[in-house]
């Protein structure tokens, strides 16, 4: 496993954009307090509304339970496939939330990058989430050279769509093999262990962006009803599972993050099953960090762009 602690060099920066956004937060009420769904899905907040770009394509692949919306971005040149699996506790979030991101990772990397917006909870608790995902990940496999040209693919996700991408690389693997089909796994600051990591616990009312409160708000309306046990069965919880032949994985990780644990939880299991695991640690950054105008985010989805990249051009 290589391992690096990056961004100390910016990290006064770093530094002076979580206060920022800590005293902007502090204008509105958390999630938690808030305590309506459909209030928070609404985009009545601090950030405005993410662009929608006329390059991203919105088609429906076939799924258990009906078909599973995906956005599709193709640059004129593709070398593979990135799945892309959006952040928001599944509960908040969607795949046309990102379209200048993974538009950028598209032409950057020269890869078609198809985006699933996986059913959310209350209104699907899980498993409908990992469901989706894995269906969509299927068509892809069986489709992908069809339909872009090359079966070269990776799969990747943040928060809890990192979460989301390793179990559907565990259930593919699981049930037939087909997860080799994924050269390599991009994962940013996951949720792996569903029953709170240490550093998840501790986080009580000192963010900025997720708290204690708030990740424990998601889980109760993704994982309804479980007991701390069962939240921590394999299903639910990757951190818990058996790891052995999965792709190579970038995971990346704030020192501010709640799941710091998470990540480097799962790293070290990764590397312990056997596979390639690259974990990098960024000083000060905060849960989602790469969603921000910040040198640290300005590296990270460089580092992003040539990791898959890489893992199409192997």
């Amino acid at each position: 496993m290589t391992m690096a602690t990056t961004g100390q060099d910016v990290v006064e920066e770093t530094r002076a954009f979580n206060t920022r956004m800590a005293r902007i937060l502090g204008r509105f009420p958390p999630l938690h307090k808030i305590d309506d769904v459909s209030l928070a899905r609404s985009g009545d907040g601090p950030w405005p509304a993410p662009p929608v770009l006329a390059e991203g394509r919105d088609r429906v692949v076939p799924g258990r339970a009906g078909g599973v919306p995906v956005r599709v971005f193709t640059p004129p040149v593709v070398h593979g496939v990135y799945l892309f699996l959006h952040a928001g506790g599944r509960v908040v979030g969607s795949a046309g939330h990102q379209d200048t991101q993974l538009w950028d990772l598209a032409r950057g990397a020269g890869v078609a990058v198809v985006s699933v917006d996986y059913r959310l909870a209350p209104e699907h608790p899980h498993p409908a989430a990992p469901d989706d995902c894995e269906d969509a990940a299927r068509w892809l496999v069986g489709h992908a050279r069809h339909e872009f040209g090359t079966d070269r693919l990776v799969i990747g996700g943040e928060s809890s769509g990192a979460e989301l991408a390793v179990h559907t690389l565990l259930r593919l693997r699981d049930a037939d093999g087909s997860h080799r089909a994924f050269r390599g796994a991009y994962l940013a600051y996951g949720y792996y262990d569903m029953s709170l990591t240490p550093s998840a616990r501790s986080f009580d009312e000192d963010g900025p962006l997720i708290t204690t409160p708030v990740i424990r708000w998601l889980l109760s309306h993704a994982f309804p009803g479980l007991s701390p046990e069962q939240l921590r069965d394999p299903g639910v919880s990757p951190l818990y599972a058996d790891l052995h032949d999965l792709p190579p994985a970038r995971f990346v990780v704030g020192t501010r993050d709640p799941l710091l644990d998470d990540s480097t939880f799962m790293a070290a299991r990764w590397r312990a099953a056997g596979n390639g695991t690259d974990l990098e640690v960024v000083a000060e950054a905060v849960h989602g960090f790469t969603m921000f105008p910040i040198k640290v985010a300005e590296r990270e989805l460089a580092r992003a762009r040539e990791f898959v990249a890489r893992v199409v051009g192997d």
